[in-house]
């Protein structure tokens, strides 16, 4: 049995505010082979204050140290009238749509167009009402924990247990906030961790560069795998720098799915249907070295192991030594029982 991966080709804000980049992201996740494409919905107003700064991040993928993170994210918002033409678009394309509230006026909004589920973004997990707030909706949650500590993680699952979220409800991802995430600095095995403290499902949202990390979060376990894309890094924005591209992305997909099938074996080592005929090819067999006459007593010496291995196995050796022939052997001749006086 396979047990399928859940992939998020993470949008977010790469769209540009551009309804005609949206469609083309949803597009691109479709042909990539995710499950879902997710956006990012929010009110700057109800998200940042005024004067907060960007992340250095931000500085540096903007190439503007002087506007604001709200002035940045204002130019970001993705109107609500759009989430029903992109839903449409989707359904369409055979992929489903999907974006992060960043506010309580946002998940109420996502709520009332039936999303499937609630995405906790790292920044909102230590942000209790808001918390509450999505567990009152009574859907599947992922949180993931960017910047968190394992006390800060235990601490917001028992507000969503404390209003009514079971455990089968909850997938919590390991996840690093920096953009790129240095390798140094992934700590992939905190995943485990998580799952062994929590004893929930768990998987990664990756922010490294290229494609090894979340391959190997699925061969480690992951059972929610989300990534950011963009249609071209060369894009203005603060997270394109640090997404894939459409191609990136479908090989990331691919090979996420082959780790599936890798995994999906019974756990008994034996011969695979496709192998079975490759074993007399690739084994020996018990031969002569050279001409043996009638009566002689057999000696390792006067063995070879070759290919192909369709006799005697060079396993039953020991059976054979020091027996003697019932008939002349040629050189390079494939021995059997009924060479021996046994």
């Amino acid at each position: 049995m396979i047990n399928k991966v859940l992939i998020i080709g993470e949008a977010g804000v790469n769209h540009n505010c551009s309804l005609e980049n949206a469609k083309k992201l949803i597009l691109a996740g479709a042909e990539a082979g995710v499950d879902y494409v997710k956006f990012q919905t929010f009110k700057a107003n109800k998200l940042v204050s005024k004067d907060a700064k960007k992340a250095d991040y931000q500085k540096i993928n903007t190439k503007d140290e002087n506007t604001s993170q709200f002035e940045m994210l204002k130019k970001l918002e993705m109107p609500e009238s759009w989430h029903h033409e992109l839903i449409k678009y989707a359904e369409l394309l055979n992929v489903k749509f999907l974006s992060t509230g960043f506010d309580e006026e946002s998940i109420d909004f996502l709520d009332s167009i039936n999303i499937d589920l609630f995405k906790i973004p790292s920044g909102e997990i230590t942000n209790k009402p808001f918390l509450e707030h999505i567990a009152k909706k009574k859907k599947q949650i992922i949180v993931s924990t960017g910047m968190a500590n394992l006390e800060e993680v235990r601490a917001a699952i028992e507000v969503l247990q404390n209003n009514g979220i079971q455990k089968n409800y909850i997938t919590i991802l390991h996840c690093n906030t920096e953009y790129p995430t240095p390798m140094v600095d992934v700590n992939l095995k905190a995943m485990l961790s998580l799952k062994e403290e929590f004893q929930v499902n768990i998987g990664y949202s990756d922010h490294t560069l290229g494609i090894e990390v979340p391959i190997a979060a699925a061969a480690m376990g992951a059972t929610v795998i989300e990534k950011h894309f963009t249609l071209d890094k060369n894009m203005e924005g603060p997270d394109h720098k640090a997404s894939l591209d459409p191609l990136e992305l479908k090989q990331m997909v691919n090979s996420i799915r082959n780790i599936e099938m890798a995994l999906s074996g019974s756990g008994i080592k034996e011969p695979s249907p496709s192998e079975l005929k490759n074993i007399q090819i690739a084994r020996k067999s018990i031969h002569t070295n050279k001409s043996l006459k009638k009566g002689s007593l057999l000696k390792r010496e006067d063995l070879i192991m070759m290919r192909p291995g369709d006799g005697v196995s060079p396993m039953d050796i020991d059976l054979f030594i020091n027996k003697q022939l019932s008939t002349n052997l040629p050189e390079g001749h494939k021995i059997s029982k009924s060479d021996f006086i046994l």
